[in-house]
């Protein structure tokens, strides 16, 4: 799941167009704020809506936890459902643009922030986009973005339409972009910022095009490799959401403990609850937890208010223990059946390494030409050769994003003659199923040991 996040206009349905490749139901493009509602992408046999009171009763879709924020949310959610490879494997959420946060608050019908965080909690990766031309944040975004701590790892800057400026504007627009978002997340560490502009069509600005390239084919490239480390991201969220219940338990036993047997109830809850903070410091130094690890204070504070102290159940040892043996033991014995997709993860930094298996990746002679020499001759070639009208249908069925297979032609085609031969069409073929199945970056110059023995006079 692909979670897209921005101010109205900063270009996430485009983005998610471009993606596509092609129209989905629902869709709204436009200068001015059109989508109004959250959209699930998904995939499916046919190009349909369902609205959002159908989508969560549905058990073959993740959406029935919706339901229980009230009608007033599941008529502004919708699923739209597209026979497209990408979605075979992701869904992505296009989320309304934020605009100014108190009139946007005044006019939701439903919790902005809190059904974003719930999304959030589900996603695999979380995408911010910003304009170029906008990078104010308002209240309310501002308020989404704290929402979203805890999932810092997952979050993605994507700072949009960056093709429309020149490279010395590029430089101040991403100085003014960090230092606005060093505003929001209070931390040392810089966020990750991918430039680019996704949207059809070249990129506009020729100084800043390699640049641009290069950090959009990145961050495709990490959308794509999504689905193969999903098993083990979802064990993470596993690890943190168990160690979230047990600090819960510890925290509502404590409490527990504070509160009188008989008289003055009461005044002990409301004494709590107001040296919470000072409750999180004895646990912290008891239970060697550290501070982050908490629920925020002033959050745990409203869910206090609603509930009676003494009615919190005695700790039960035996699920304690059996939760510290989860933590301890179980998790990370799982967390060993995923040798591969660590590994693999390692190896999308750099594939043509020396170090790479130079039979699969290095050198075109390793290349099992045989399996795409069929495919070659039913696309019917003319003099050997087949053009770049015919090829773009076939490689789009890829389910790539043009970016990438944009990359993958330049590579490709090496005498640049807007054909390719059948060595060129194995090389665009292999380089396809680099980035596909293995999730592998592209590089920006072909290896030498990747060209065909009848293209070397080409270079």
């Amino acid at each position: 799941m692909v979670l897209l996040l921005g101010q109205y206009s900063t270009g996430k349905t485009t983005f998610v167009r471009t993606m596509l490749e092609r129209d989905f139901p629902g869709m709204h493009i436009g200068p001015e704020p059109t989508t109004d509602r959250f959209m699930a992408i998904m995939h499916g046999p046919e190009d349909r809506v369902i609205p959002g009171n159908t989508a969560v009763m549905q058990e073959d879709k993740p959406f029935s936890a919706l339901s229980r924020f009230g009608g007033g949310f599941l008529n502004k959610f919708q699923v739209s459902t597209v026979n497209a490879p990408l979605l075979e494997k992701i869904t992505l959420i296009d989320t309304p643009g934020v605009l100014s946060g108190e009139k946007q608050r005044l006019g939701r019908s439903y919790d902005f922030p809190q059904i974003v965080e719930w999304f959030a909690e589900r996603a695999n990766i979380i995408l911010l986009l910003f304009d170029a031309f906008k990078l104010d944040i308002s209240d309310e975004f501002k308020l989404i973005m704290e929402s979203l701590k805890g999932h810092e790892e997952k979050m993605r800057i994507v700072l949009n339409k960056s093709d429309a400026i020149t490279n010395q504007q590029l430089q101040r627009v991403y100085g003014a972009l960090m230092w606005s978002l060093s505003r929001v997340f209070k931390t040392p560490e810089v966020v990750r910022v991918c430039m680019g502009s996704f949207k059809e069509g070249p990129l506009q600005c020729e100084d800043t095009k390699k640049l641009l390239e290069a950090d959009m084919g990145d961050l495709l490239a990490e959308l794509m490799a999504l689905p193969r480390n999903g098993a083990l991201r979802q064990l993470n969220d596993l690890l943190k959401r168990a160690k979230l219940a047990q600090l819960h338990a510890i925290i509502v036993s404590a409490l527990r403990e504070e509160m009188p047997s008989m008289f003055g109830k009461e005044a002990k809850q409301q004494e709590l609850i107001a040296n919470l903070p000072a409750i999180y410091k004895k646990i912290q130094q008891k239970h060697n937890f550290h501070l982050s690890d908490f629920p925020p204070v002033d959050r745990y504070r409203e869910w206090l208010k609603l509930v009676d102290f003494a009615k919190f159940p005695k700790p039960d040892p035996r699920l304690m223990s059996q939760l510290e043996d989860a933590l301890n033991t179980d998790i990370p014995r799982l967390m060993h059946q995923f040798p591969m997709e660590q590994a693999r993860a390692a190896e999308t930094l750099n594939p043509f390494m020396e170090d790479t298996d130079p039979n699969f990746w290095m050198h075109f002679e390793g290349i099992e030409k045989n399996k795409y020499a069929a495919t070659f001759r039913n696309l019917q070639p003319e003099n050997g050769k087949l053009s770049g009208k015919i090829l773009k249908k076939f490689f789009v069925e890829s389910g790539l994003p043009v970016p990438i297979l944009s990359k993958v032609w330049g590579l490709a085609d090496i005498d640049k003659d807007g054909f390719l031969d059948a060595d060129e069409f194995t090389l665009a073929m292999h380089l396809v199923e680099c980035v596909k199945d293995h999730g592998i970056n592209l590089p920006d110059v072909l290896p030498a040991t990747l060209v065909p023995a009848s293209k070397k006079s080409s270079l």
